[in-house]
């Protein structure tokens, strides 16, 4: 029993492989990320497959950055179609944050000790406008999307749920980011003289 009188609910064994299971996820990715750090400056070699995978990576990572936005504004400059690279982004991010979602499904008593007065706000929101929460703060640039998810994971949110309104904030994301890219590299680059 808690001070207040609610039961603490201890992580089962369950729990405990979601949050390995997680850790493996987010370390493998950043291995990926590092090896292959040369090949994530070659824009135009990925293509919208390379808009979909780095997404994924830069969702997914929290222990090493993966520049998701540069990559995906740049991608947006230098594909043919901005529509597509959004799409790719949106649906790579989505998948991506999965990690974090199933984090918090194992984590919930680590959430509420080290982010209490965080995760208790988020809490909140989830519980009264979960829908909005996950939609809104998925659409825009959020540095604590990682929180949330994780938070919406050990509420037990539906994970179709979470996935459906993270992809759809995501895309509206990574279509803005692509569209900036398809207008502004092009100026950014000409005013150092440079040609795509």
């Amino acid at each position: 029993m808690s001070a207040n009188g609610e039961n603490e609910r201890e992580p089962s064994k369950g729990s405990w492989y979601l949050i390995l299971l997680s850790g493996l996820l987010i370390v493998g990715i950043a291995v990926v990320a590092v090896v292959f750090r040369k090949e994530v400056a070659d824009f135009r070699h990925y293509g919208y497959l390379g808009a979909f995978l780095i997404s994924i990576m830069a969702a997914a990572t929290i222990i090493i950055y993966v520049p998701g936005v540069p990559v995906i504004f740049a991608l947006g400059g230098v594909l043919p179609n901005p529509v597509f690279v959004g799409l790719a982004a949106g649906l790579g991010e989505a998948i991506g944050e999965l990690t974090g979602y199933l984090a918090g499904r194992g984590g919930h008593a680590f959430l509420k000790g080290k982010f209490a007065k965080i995760y208790s706000r988020i809490e909140k929101w989830i519980k009264t406008r979960g829908y909005l929460t996950l939609f809104v703060s998925s659409a825009v640039f959020n540095p604590i999307f990682d929180l949330i998810g994780a938070t919406a994971g050990a509420l037990r949110f539906p994970m179709w749920k979470f996935f459906l309104l993270c992809w759809a904030g995501k895309t509206i994301k990574g279509l803005g980011v692509a569209f900036l890219g398809w207008w502004g590299l092009a100026h950014i680059l000409g005013w150092f003289d440079i040609a795509l």
